[in-house]
């Protein structure tokens, strides 16, 4: 929390971009008895840096002026206040213990947008059912793509874990770095809290995917800053964290069954190959008529909020053209297209069990309509490469790949985007193992190429 109150006034500075915003936003009510315009609950990996970043590029835009961070009434708590145009004073709360307690506030009425750094559960859901649908596309929003980050020392020679080591190391099945190829002497455990969503994040990706539990021995964690801080000194530590919290520490690269191993990267994230990415939440009741939380939600969303989410370490969900670097494991179709377009910085996914694009999916049916028109390749210049999980007949792989390429396909052709291609590659390069539905519905993605 410290660095994030260091952090903030630096931050303003690249306000100063945001400004002419305000002449275009149409001023917010303001509540007649001072009080906050809005309160925020939630994850720490958000609520610790991010949130009161967006809050306060909210407030530039809103034409607030001496915008600037005080402590809250606990830890982990902070109130962002400005001085509006016509004087008034405004002040929004941050609180950040954790995801789930996010959506405890939405339901005892303590908060109007919970933050989140992992989707929502069923039985949040139903809990919050009275509230409406919380997995609508318009509650659920997807604000930017983090990475779960393995950290060691600096010195600790391992470079690459695979998800089942890690889920026997956080266990305490593997106790001494000697099992994992490393100098020996008894491994120790760093985690995040009980509330927290990246703990939620690992808890599923790793541990419950082996059907194990975290130590009893592993130190817990509120603060990410004070978890990572505390590995980088440890030469025999091992910890998890978001990806703008690695500090000092060094991460590791991960496998996931057949996967390449992968580090925590931008481009690896942003696509979401990278075993241990997540989505970062806003979730906004869709019955609220919080303008405040509505127009926070569209700030987040806008191009100014994303370069707010890349300014604090995030992956934002601004579309890129990236070069690709043909492998011998590519298919030689899949080579050809490495050598003759750039991949986009997006994958598209979708809900369970369906060929249904997925709320970040519609988010970037926009985005991606977005940049092609800037870059002027809305004719024939994309082609859609789909991937899915191993069948036992490969030739209905292939067909289920390309079939959700053209369900992408459908939605561009609807903003007048005329493809090139649309080819489908089955169950080759696997991002993930598929021997859970997290990592078949990893593989069951579409990749968009640009020439």
């Amino acid at each position: 929390m410290q660095r994030a109150r260091r952090f903030l006034p630096l931050f303003l500075t690249f306000l100063t971009s945001l400004a002419p915003l305000s002449t275009r936003s149409a001023q917010l009510p303001l509540p007649e008895n001072g009080a906050p315009v809005l309160r925020i609950q939630g994850s720490n990996t958000i609520g610790a840096q991010l949130g009161p970043a967006l809050v306060a590029g909210l407030l530039a835009q809103q034409g607030a002026q001496q915008i600037q961070q005080l402590p809250g009434a606990q830890s982990n708590e902070v109130r962002i206040v400005g001085q509006l145009p016509s004087g008034q004073s405004v002040s929004i709360d941050v609180a950040a213990h954790g995801s789930s307690t996010g959506f405890a506030a939405l339901k005892n009425g303590q908060a109007d947008l919970a933050a989140s750094s992992r989707a929502i559960k069923n039985a949040e859901v139903s809990d919050l059912a009275a509230l409406g649908d919380l997995r609508n596309h318009n509650a659920e929003q997807v604000i930017a793509i983090d990475g779960v980050a393995v950290i060691l020392h600096p010195a600790n020679p391992l470079r690459e874990l695979s998800i089942t080591q890690l889920a026997k190391v956080f266990s305490g099945e593997i106790h001494d770095w000697e099992a994992l190829g490393g100098t020996g002497g008894a491994i120790h455990l760093y985690a995040r809290d009980q509330q927290s969503g990246t703990f939620d994040t690992f808890n599923e990706l790793v541990l419950g995917k082996w059907a194990r539990s975290l130590a009893p021995n592993a130190k817990r964690f509120e603060s990410s800053e004070a978890l990572s801080d505390e590995v980088s000194q440890d030469r025999q530590g091992i910890g998890f964290i978001g990806l703008p919290y690695v500090r000092h520490s060094r991460a590791v690269a991960i496998i996931d069954g057949e996967s390449r191993p992968m580090l925590p990267t931008s481009s690896l994230i942003a696509t979401e190959d990278y075993p241990l990415s997540r989505r970062l939440y806003f979730y906004l009741p869709p019955g609220s008529n919080q303008r405040w939380a509505k127009a926070l939600v569209r700030f987040a969303q806008s191009p100014q909020g994303q370069s707010v989410v890349a300014q604090n370490g995030f992956v934002a969900q601004t579309i890129q053209a990236v070069k690709v670097r043909a492998t011998s494991e590519m298919p030689a179709t899949y080579q050809n297209l490495t050598r003759e377009a750039e991949r986009l910085s997006v994958n598209f996914r979708f809900t369970q069990g369906s060929a249904t694009l997925d709320a970040k999916a519609r988010q970037d049916i926009r985005r991606v309509v977005d940049y092609l028109k800037t870059q002027d390749k809305l004719n024939q210049r994309v082609t859609l490469v789909g991937f899915g999980d191993a069948k036992s007949d490969p030739a209905r792989a292939q067909l289920l790949s390309r079939l959700r390429a053209m369900a992408v396909r459908r939605e561009l052709l609807k903003h007048d985007v005329i493809l090139r291609d649309v080819q489908g590659f089955g169950d080759e390069l696997p991002v993930a193992a598929n021997d859970a539905d997290e990592g078949r519905i990893k593989n069951r993605r579409v990749e968009v190429w640009v020439q």
